[in-house]
């Protein structure tokens, strides 16, 4: 008997939803062959069948919430399922740290973490495959009993934990009362319809109020000038969409001008992790982009070391796979620093919330003309109102404005993109 298990989600992504099963229990199934699709908080993914054989149980039903290396279901080997042959499909992947896990739990795990005094994790270094799996399961590294030498926590032990709490009941805990509305009056409850909250749209609502419940938030603003990049954008931006296939937009302007603030004021790129500061020598920008059913971040790696064309070419794919509910959930992981596009929508100003751990995330807004005074005169000028949200607790107010000065600078002044200025 083969079972079938919730496959390591991802970084801080610890449960999903069961969204539907593909079989039934005694359909053929093959290897690698869907059965049955599971909702994160981030991506919508399917689980693959990690044998060929008859689905021969189903633990958990449509609807349900499952944790990381919960059972889903068994598979029986049967000869009714062949298997597939030729390349294993890119989705196998996706099971296969539920394998490892299986494999390294068995030989290690219930023969020595029984009567074991837990270690408060800062008596001894932690390994960085347990601190992973901790952050990755929700699970404390120090509530966990050592089987290593002089009790520390080990890879296995992680493992073998993650697995018992994977086969205890896992309700979902909400972080702040449920609000109850009170009752309409029977006139009015006649016009309503009640729909259910996505599992995405629960967990938007849950991050973002977390994110201002745990940070000391505050908003800068200031504005910019966008006459030199849109003159720029409009001499060459047939010559660029001819030469690299991609239109040229004003995000890749953004990015880049961010990824030369970030260099110059790098609190805005760290986190905060405990009593530490994690300063990140490395620009994942995230790009917010609104979908269906929700607002979420891909990211565009290392774009200080990708080229104006390259930014936006990554942007435009990956905004067209979140649109259509394809990306993957290592495309939303491991950004640094976040820009959202309200300007699209034709917010004029907003404050944007951050996107823990994250400790900033510039905002952009509609470009509109007004009047500017210019060298003693008033001018009509298509102006940018921008907003940086920050953590106050890891940044100052100097080194926010300084940021937002420093981008404004480099788009009113595009050359500087160029030069490195």
């Amino acid at each position: 008997m083969t079972d079938i298990r919730v496959p390591t989600l991802g970084e801080s992504v610890t449960e999903a939803t069961i969204g539907k099963w593909f079989k039934k229990p005694g359909d053929a199934v093959a290897v690698d062959e869907p059965l049955v699709e599971l909702e994160t908080d981030k991506v919508t993914i399917e689980v693959p069948a990690p044998a060929a054989g008859v689905l021969e149980a189903i633990a958990v039903k449509d609807g349900e919430t499952v944790a990381v290396g919960a059972l889903l279901g068994q598979i029986k080997a049967g000869a009714g399922a062949a298997a597939t042959t030729g390349a294993p499909d890119k989705k196998q992947s996706t099971t296969a740290p539920i394998k490892a896990a299986d494999e390294e739990v068995k030989p290690r795990a219930q023969d020595k973490l029984e009567n074991q005094t837990p270690k408060p994790s800062g008596e001894m270094p932690v390994p960085p495959s347990v601190r992973k799996l901790s952050a990755e399961s929700g699970i404390d590294a120090s509530t966990v009993p050592g089987s290593g030498k002089d009790g520390r926590v080990t890879k296995g032990d992680m493992l073998a934990a993650i697995e018992r709490a994977a086969s205890a009941p896992t309700p979902v805990a909400a972080s702040a009362p449920m609000q109850v509305r009170a009752p309409s009056p029977a006139d009015d409850a006649a016009r309503e319809e009640r729909v259910k909250m996505t599992r995405l749209r629960q967990t938007i609502a849950r991050r973002l109020k977390d994110a201002q419940n745990t940070a000391a938030m505050l908003t800068t603003f200031n504005e910019v000038d966008m006459k030199a990049v849109m003159e720029l954008r409009n001499q060459y931006k047939d010559a660029f969409e001819k030469k690299h296939g991609v239109k040229m937009g004003f995000m890749g302007f953004f990015v880049r001008a961010c990824v030369q603030a970030l260099k110059d004021i790098p609190a805005v790129n760290a986190e905060i992790d405990g009593t530490d500061i994690i300063y990140k020598n490395y620009y994942h920008i995230g790009v917010a982009v609104g979908t269906e059913k929700g607002l979420v971040v891909p990211v565009i790696r290392d774009c200080d070391h990708k080229s104006l064309a390259q930014i936006e070419k990554d942007i435009a794919a990956v905004g067209r796979r979140a649109r259509d509910g394809q990306l993957k959930i290592e495309e939303m992981q491991g950004g640094t620093f976040t820009i959202s596009n309200g300007g699209v929508y034709g917010s004029l100003m907003s404050t944007p919330i951050l996107n823990a751990p994250q400790s900033g995330i510039l905002g952009m807004h509609k470009i509109q003309e007004r009047p500017v005074a210019i060298g003693g005169k008033v001018e009509i000028r298509p102006m940018m109102y921008l907003a940086l949200s920050y953590d106050h607790r890891i940044v100052d107010g100097r080194e926010a404005v300084t940021f937002l000065v420093r981008v404004k600078d480099v788009l009113e002044d595009p050359a500087r993109l160029v030069l490195d200025l």
